[in-house]
């Protein structure tokens, strides 16, 4: 049973991969635990640029405070842009992980403007991080701002980074392009080498005892899959990209058929919150059993099988199916 497969240019001992999850990935003793699991590689935490530009700004005051009366004090201390306040300890924190395990590294960035992506990302790839995944979390409030240049925001970002490194770079995306086949396209012919889909955005809660606008978290749940299954499957075989499908995988069977749509892997994160590390075993152990089962013999076999253009009926992953979909759905007796 062949369960390896290849994603980023990385050879992966299976489909699995943690994603991106502050709190699985921040304690370097969690990553052998997931390794030991199983897990073929790990996403470590974002590093957030606003968080950065933030802690610079509070070296700045320190560096600069109380030397208003000896002006040429300030000459003493270098520009508040060499250093690396935050960051440091990310890079670290990639340098050790490298040594603890031998599962790849993918380093996550979190970024809202194209410097700020772009003065890390190099550091990064030093600190020896095997693949970069740029996390866009941008939501465009500005009412003059067109579709056109917020996608070409994205391309900037993108094109500006792979200019600065040597690693291969995937973008994780949203699902709120109003085309996502054309910006998956234009994605790929600006040098793309992974796309995620799809970034969840935490949306904002109101307590209305409180009157207070709350932050939280809700993890995904099996439906979450649906949406990425259906767009890697539309996409698979016609673009030359690779493929991490993540929100909503809970279990063996989720990966096989994301794998099935046309998925290299799956990121793990809800699941391994709710149930733990050591899930990751489990989950393998559900794939191997049901590939067994069903006389397969490896992932490569099974990747892209019942993608769009390998279905005898195309029309299944778009608005003929929701048609029929509606028409098929049985209401409660008493609503009828």
């Amino acid at each position: 049973m062949d369960i390896t497969t290849n994603y980023l240019g990385l050879q992966l001992r299976s489909p699995l991969v943690v994603g991106a999850a502050a709190p699985l990935t921040e304690d370097l003793d969690n990553l052998k635990r997931m390794e030991d699991a199983g897990a073929a590689a790990v996403v470590l935490h974002s590093l957030f640029e606003e968080q950065l530009r933030e802690e610079r700004l509070e070296l700045q005051h320190h560096l600069e405070y109380g030397t208003e009366s000896f002006p040429e004090a300030l000459t003493y201390f270098p520009e508040p842009e060499v250093f690396h306040v935050g960051v440091s300890e990310y890079l670290k924190h990639i340098s050790q992980a490298k040594k603890m395990v031998n599962m790849p590294i993918i380093a996550s960035l979190n970024g809202s403007t194209i410097g700020g992506w772009t003065h890390y990302a190099k550091e990064l790839e030093a600190a020896g991080a095997d693949a970069l995944e740029l996390n866009i979390y941008n939501i465009p409030t500005n009412m003059d701002m067109t579709g056109e240049q917020v996608e070409q925001n994205y391309i900037s970002i993108l094109q500006a980074v792979k200019s600065e490194v040597n690693i291969p770079v995937s973008i994780k995306l949203s699902p709120f392009f109003s085309n996502m086949a054309n910006m998956s396209k234009k994605l790929v012919e600006a040098g793309v080498n992974g796309l995620v889909l799809f970034n969840r955005f935490y949306q904002p809660d109101i307590n209305i005892e409180e009157l207070e606008v709350v932050t939280n978290v809700l993890l995904s749940t099996p439906q979450a899959m649906r949406l990425p299954m259906r767009w890697i499957a539309i996409l698979y075989g016609r673009l030359e990209v690779d493929f991490a499908a993540t929100s909503g995988v809970q279990k063996g069977q989720d990966v096989i058929k994301m794998v099935m749509a046309g998925a290299n892997v799956t990121q793990l994160v809800g699941t391994l919150l709710r149930h733990g590390i050591n899930h990751i075993q489990v989950i393998e152990n559900e794939m191997i059993h049901w590939m067994e089962e069903h006389e397969y013999e490896s992932i490569a076999q099974m990747r892209g099988s019942m993608s769009q253009i390998n279905c005898p009926d195309e029309s299944k992953f778009e608005r003929a199916q929701y048609m029929k979909a509606i028409q098929s759905y049985k209401p409660a007796q008493s609503l009828v």
